[in-house]
């Protein structure tokens, strides 16, 4: 298992360590590019682990990471279209990675594809409801459910958001 970043309550970090359940061990895992919280770490089909958004004292982050787990390097690679912290990353099963919603300058509707193959983004369909710290699964349709989260209703109290509907993941 692969922890990355974090805030101590003083400073963003950018450390990584693996833990090894069977020996309840830990052991470095070098160190992030940036120092980063509030990001999402997915595991790709090859093994390789993307870090991608988040958040630091310089503000929101649009950049991404690569770790590899074979050479226990981390490496840049493309940013995201749209700063976001407090989002959702959900790998599909042809293996680009869907990143939605969040807080950016405010709640986010957007939603990105990442391609490992070629370490790029692109926009896709945008949730129908801005929201951030939602819970976001696969279903066996292909088809990614976003649900709840929070955002700004009328005049500004924050509301919890209902289920969106489904964003196609081709």
């Amino acid at each position: 298992m692969l922890i990355t970043g974090g805030f101590d309550g003083s400073a963003y970090l950018a450390v990584a360590e693996l833990y090894d359940p069977l020996s309840g061990r830990w052991s470095a895992a070098g160190s992030l590019g940036t120092a980063r919280a509030n990001h999402t770490a997915t595991l790709l089909p090859d093994g390789r682990v993307l870090v991608a958004g988040g958040a630091n004292a310089s503000g929101v982050l649009i950049d991404a990471e690569l770790y590899d787990t074979a050479a226990g390097t981390w490496s840049a690679t493309g940013s995201l279209g749209t700063a976001r912290a407090y989002h959702s990353a959900t790998l599909l099963a042809h293996g680009k990675v869907l990143v939605a919603g969040g807080d950016g300058s405010s709640y986010l509707a957007s939603a990105e594809l990442y391609d490992a193959a070629t370490r790029t983004w692109s926009f896709t369909s945008s949730l129908s409801t801005a929201r951030t710290n939602h819970a976001a699964a696969l279903l066996p349709n292909g088809n990614v459910l976003v649900a709840g989260g929070w955002n700004l209703g009328a005049g500004g109290h924050a509301i919890h958001a209902r289920p969106d509907r489904s964003i196609e993941a081709g």
